[in-house]
């Protein structure tokens, strides 16, 4: 039986709700419809922001024979089976969901296709492509980035279901499905087939029924990498490795992990013990090399180091500050006597007149003089 989400998803751009940067008049996507451009990109957005749908309208009004194939469990074979396809004079658009799982080798097969453009790729991932996808392979691409979809939009695509939702259901669902369009029409059509009619408690019942499995898609994903991190933070190990324990168990990514530990090194560790980033970027090597099931003892290896290292946000804290100040004042004037002076006229014009190398003056612009974004807390351990 066809699922409601696939039986109310819009063939028209007209029709899409959201990402109006993109889709909307003039737009990139709108444009490359409008003018039948034919070219590879990636779609990079949280889950159920409208990547397959665009995918499928844009093939669809290109004239092109759509692949749709899943990173997850397509590979060379399935690629080859797409290439000797006889289409005719119409293009061949493949559509490869979850880009980032194909291996190294996988992307450097597709390559070669891409590039003479016997296929024309749309990528789909909810990771960044930049971490994932080979470099190749990006730079024959456009990334496209996907935003979460808003209250307003999902109440469009709500009401798009035909069922009877009254507004206390309804802002219900908008917050539980945190933007997935998906996880809201699912949740609809199941609590109709369960309970008949839709209301605020009968959403909530088969809320528990549903996530009582790991969904490496929904809620439960980003609730238990955020316990995970949480966990990490405050120095409890026993939690953290829980929290490993229950991903690993349940099929999650183990390059998707160790990313996140990566990133925790520098954001909350930091200049505490600054070896945590040299320590978790080597966790994450030994989980490329290892895979699983061996490489969760690298993870763990990890993870309890990191819950030990002594914690200070302040590089991170202060970057953020800065970068406020950024977008509040533009580009203010850097001060004379730092700027480069390559030439004569650049020296005439006291570019570098008094700079010293070891000097207590203020390199800040002017406008910021005196201004302070790094406040170092490398004594303070949760």
């Amino acid at each position: 039986m066809e699922p409601l989400a696939s039986k109310i998803r819009p063939v028209k751009l007209e029709d899409f709700v959201g990402q109006e940067h993109l889709v909307g008049e003039g737009k990139p996507l709108s444009s490359a419809i409008d003018q039948k451009h034919l070219f590879s990109f990636i779609l990079w957005g949280p889950p159920g922001s409208g990547k397959t749908t665009l995918a499928k309208i844009y093939a669809s009004n290109l004239n092109a024979n759509l692949y749709e194939l899943s990173a997850v469990s397509a590979g060379k074979a399935d690629i080859k089976a797409v290439l000797a396809d006889k289409a005719g004079d119409r293009p061949k658009v493949l559509f490869l969901d979850e880009i980032h799982r194909f291996n190294k080798a996988q992307q450097d097969f597709l390559l070669p296709f891409v590039e003479s453009g016997e296929i024309t790729l749309i990528g789909a991932t909810t990771e960044n492509p930049s971490f994932e996808v080979i470099s190749a392979l990006l730079s024959r691409c456009r990334v496209f980035v996907l935003n979460e979809l808003s209250k307003e939009d999902m109440e469009k695509i709500i009401t798009r279901t035909g069922y009877e939702v009254d507004k206390e259901a309804s802002d219900w669902l908008c917050a539980m499905a945190n933007g997935d369009a998906r996880q809201a029409i699912s949740m609809l059509e199941h609590t109709k087939e369960l309970y008949g009619g839709i209301t605020l408690q009968t959403l909530k019942e088969t809320l528990q029924a549903k996530f009582l499995r790991y969904d490496k898609k929904g809620e439960e994903h980003y609730n238990t990498i955020s316990a995970f991190i949480k966990s990490m933070r405050a120095s409890q190990p026993d939690a953290a490795l829980y929290y490993l324990a229950r991903m690993i168990d349940a099929g999650e990514d183990p390059k998707f992990i160790a990313r996140r530990m990566v990133i925790f090194a520098s954001e909350d560790i930091g200049l505490a013990h600054p070896t945590a980033l040299v320590v978790a970027n080597a966790v994450f090597r030994a989980v490329e090399i290892i895979g699983l099931p061996e490489c969760a003892i690298n993870l763990a290896h990890g993870v309890a180091y990191l819950c030990e290292c002594k914690k200070d946000r302040s590089s991170y804290e202060g970057y953020f500050a800065a970068v406020e100040d950024v977008k509040k004042y533009g580009n203010v004037p850097v001060p004379l006597k730092i700027r480069n002076a390559p030439t004569e006229l650049m020296k005439d014009l006291e570019y570098g007149k008094g700079y010293e190398m070891y000097t207590a003056d203020d390199f800040l612009p002017e406008k910021l003089a005196g201004k302070k974004y790094f406040f170092p807390k490398t004594e303070k351990k949760i």
